[in-house]
């Protein structure tokens, strides 16, 4: 692959993995709209360790936190806050790996990468979100979360297995719906990724291992490198907006493209 198009990969995933507009609906989209060749398994486990590696990075106190409570939470000991901490992230986590594989056996994860698909799910989801957001009360931060919404976090963070759903924004809407302020929020659905990004990673880096090679291998250092620096532009800049701006200017994103492809898509 060229640097350019290595670049282009990592920088849309880097971009969109965090914000609530959807990486794998972008990367989809990516070789159907412009005509380049599909990067490949390889380099989509590469930009999703970079955005991995920048969640881990800006959340570290957290993620520090729940690392250490890992202990405790495996002698059933939820007292200590890592523990809990650990012991949500990992119930928020079994919706999204239990309906993952039954797409997978049922191959249905294939059957719904269409554009079609990508432009509803952009444009319903982005709908919701605005409707979330604007309803839902701010009341709850990062410290109210509990089991009850820590799975229902998980259900709704399963639909973004569907390609335009955004993980990261179905995740913030439910938290939004919860009543959680848009920071704690967002920090919360952030949190979520670390496990989910390292299941989906591991499953994909098993899939792809066979056919490594050194040149791939470079390619997929070099993009993990630029969608690590994207996801923490990305990161820095939303977590710093949500202090004074809502979640509006990505409904609106969402909204036109939505109906930019659900024209291309029907009119075909």
């Amino acid at each position: 692959m060229s640097l350019f198009h290595l670049l282009l990969v990592a920088v849309i995933q880097g971009i969109t993995e965090f914000l609530p507009v959807s990486s794998s609906g972008h990367l989809i989209l990516l070789p159907s709209l412009t005509g380049l060749q599909d990067q490949g398994q390889v380099i989509d486990v590469a930009v999703h360790v970079g955005t991995l590696f920048a969640v881990i990075l800006y959340f570290w106190n957290d993620v520090r936190l729940a690392l250490m409570g890992i202990p405790k939470m495996l002698t059933g000991k939820l007292d200590d806050p890592g523990a809990k901490l650990a012991f949500l992230l990992a119930v928020g986590t079994v919706p999204v790996i239990i309906f993952g594989l039954f797409l997978k056996v049922s191959g249905l994860d294939d059957a719904m990468r269409g554009i079609t698909v990508i432009g509803w799910t952009m444009l319903i989801f982005g709908l919701v979100l605005y409707w979330a957001d604007q309803k839902g009360p701010t009341v709850k931060t990062a410290s109210d979360w509990s089991l009850k919404d820590a799975i229902t976090m998980g259900v709704w963070q399963a639909v973004a297995l569907i390609p335009g759903t955004s993980r990261s924004g179905i995740t913030i809407t439910a938290a939004r719906y919860l009543g959680y302020t848009r920071e704690d929020g967002a920090k919360i659905a952030m949190l979520m990724s670390i496990p989910t990004i390292i299941a989906s990673g591991t499953l994909l880096g098993l899939e792809v291992a066979a056919d490594a090679n050194a040149a791939l291998a470079r390619d997929g250092a070099i993009a993990a490198f630029f969608a690590f620096i994207a996801a923490m532009l990305a990161l820095t800049l939303m977590m710093r907006l949500l202090k004074s701006v809502s979640f509006t200017p990505y409904v609106i994103y969402r909204v036109i493209l939505g109906v930019v492809l659900l024209w291309i898509g029907y009119s075909a």
